[in-house]
């Protein structure tokens, strides 16, 4: 039993998500497709999710498409107190009912174990030496985040001092999903849906145990490649995964994924009778932003004659914003880096290091965040788009993060690494260059620099790639499969 130990590129919010410009959004002749039970009931729908749901986009949108269609929808999230999301129940303006379920905190659980946890973690701390140390949470983001002390907890590379901090902190992970799980379990029994939406595989078994209980269909929403995302090797999880997908896969009346890639993979894998559908987490449709709406450049102090690189998105590792800092210095001095997103400090300084070991200081922008919403309307004023990220699981190579629609949707050119789906919607639609993940930071900066030369045609593009690439064409193929799943047909 663990959590996710990282943020998939599919999932990764730029800040709030307005579930009301979510819900407006959704295409009047999605609202025509009103969906029913085989008998004729309104459904109800469970979505699983184990997070506080209020930043992720993908399972928002989800909601919104399913509530606009006719269903009851209630959303089965998790309490994070420390970001302002407590335990409890709240309904959207669309209709859509968030239940946040308790979250593990030891200091109230057990403050016995509280006050041990801190004894034991002082003097573990003396004995690795504070150069030694270093913030689980800044590579590990849903980790817990301060629990128990309001210090993060380190992850130290020395034994034995990492193997306690990290046994640790794997027990926490647990402990904390099996009371999602149990609570989950209980409040999906009570409302009795028709169909559970499993989003991830750390929900699969709440949903098989509600399924078992009300006779719910399962629909399986993998936002990655679940058992080869990007962690810290495991010695037994791996195995427990692996058992609880095959199980929850099988069991699954429908299967849904991000990408063709991952939709093959699970296919093969797991012998699946049906290819599983594609709905990529796309922006809904919207007019493509002006340029003169963007706010990069004010953000930054650019002039008008100076170029543009955008980044947006959390400002994190394995997103190529090191590789952009590389190229960056093998481009001319007009041309800047700005990253509209946040992050954990412990990485901000990271990046503000390697930009002064790149020579580049001052072209590296940090220029804060914007609701998820106002993204692309952000980042129309740059000049380019840099679509990386680093292949270091199988999870992120056959990602199609959102940054890639985000950006086409502000009307940007993209400049993308060679990953297999990534490349394709790149080249399928015209939108911009490719480089190669093993060129180095002088094919990145080559790749860019073509763009630069001569941006419209692809800025062109992309405003075409738009207008075709929106929620609403993937929302009918979600709808498609819950009114075959609803009329009682299984994979």
């Amino acid at each position: 039993m663990t959590d996710p130990e990282t943020v998939p590129p599919e999932q990764i919010p730029d800040g709030d998500s307005d579930p009301g410009q979510i819900e407006g959004a959704i295409d009047e002749a999605l609202r025509e497709a009103q969906l029913r039970t085989k008998d004729g009931h309104t459904p109800r729908v469970a979505i699983l999710v184990y997070n506080d749901a209020h930043a992720d986009t993908r399972v928002l949108k989800t909601a919104a498409t399913l509530r606009a269609a006719g269903c009851e929808v209630r959303i089965l999230a998790v309490a994070r107190e420390r970001a302002g999301y407590s335990e409890g129940s709240e309904t959207l303006p669309n209709g859509v009912q968030i239940v946040r379920l308790p979250e593990f905190q030891l200091a109230r659980s057990a403050p016995w174990l509280a006050d041990a946890y801190r004894w034991v973690l002082a003097r573990l701390r003396r004995v690795a030496g504070a150069e030694e140390l270093a913030t689980s949470t800044s590579t590990h983001p849903t980790s817990p985040p301060t629990e128990p002390t309001g210090t993060p907890a380190p992850a130290v590379a020395a034994k034995p001092v990492g193997v306690l901090l990290d046994l640790w902190l794997r027990t926490y992970r647990t402990v904390s999903l099996a009371i999602y799980w149990r609570a989950a379990i209980s409040d999906g029994v009570a409302f009795h849906p028709d169909v559970i939406h499993a989003n991830d595989g750390n929900t699969l078994a709440p949903a098989m145990r509600i399924a078992r209980h009300t006779g719910a269909a399962i629909v399986y929403d993998a936002h990655e490649l679940w058992r080869r995302r990007n962690v810290r090797p495991r010695p037994v999880a791996p195995h427990v995964e692996h058992l609880l997908e095959r199980l929850g896969i099988r069991r699954a009346a429908a299967v849904l994924t991000v990408s063709p890639s991952i939709a093959g993979w699970l296919h093969r894998t797991y012998r699946l009778p049906r290819r599983p559908q594609l709905v990529r987490n796309i922006p809904p449709a919207a007019p493509v932003p002006d340029p003169a709406t963007g706010v990069l450049r004010e953000r930054a102090g650019l002039a008008a004659t100076d170029q543009v690189i955008a980044y947006g998105g959390r400002i994190t590792t394995s997103r190529g914003i090191e590789e952009t800092i590389d190229a960056l210095a093998h481009l001319p001095a007009h041309v800047h880096l700005v990253l509209l997103g946040y992050g954990e400090e412990d990485y901000l300084a990271v990046v503000r290091r390697r930009a002064a070991d790149a020579g580049v200081s001052d072209r590296v922008h940090l220029v804060g965040a914007v609701a998820s919403h106002e993204v692309a309307t952000a980042l129309a004023d740059a000049d380019v788009s840099v679509v990386y990220v680093r292949p270091t699981c199988l999870s992120y190579e056959f990602s199609l993060p959102n940054k890639l629609f985000e950006s086409i949707h502000a009307g940007l050119p993209i400049v993308a690494a060679d990953l297999p789906d990534t490349k394709t919607v790149v080249t399928e639609y015209g939108v911009g260059a490719v480089f190669s993940v093993t060129g180095g930071a002088e094919d990145l900066a080559a790749a860019i620099e073509r763009v630069l030369a001569d941006p419209e045609p692809f800025r062109e593009a992309a405003q075409a790639a738009a207008r075709e690439l929106t929620w609403e064409g993937e929302a009918r193929v979600l709808l498609g499969e819950y009114e075959r799943v609803l009329a009682g047909v299984r994979t």
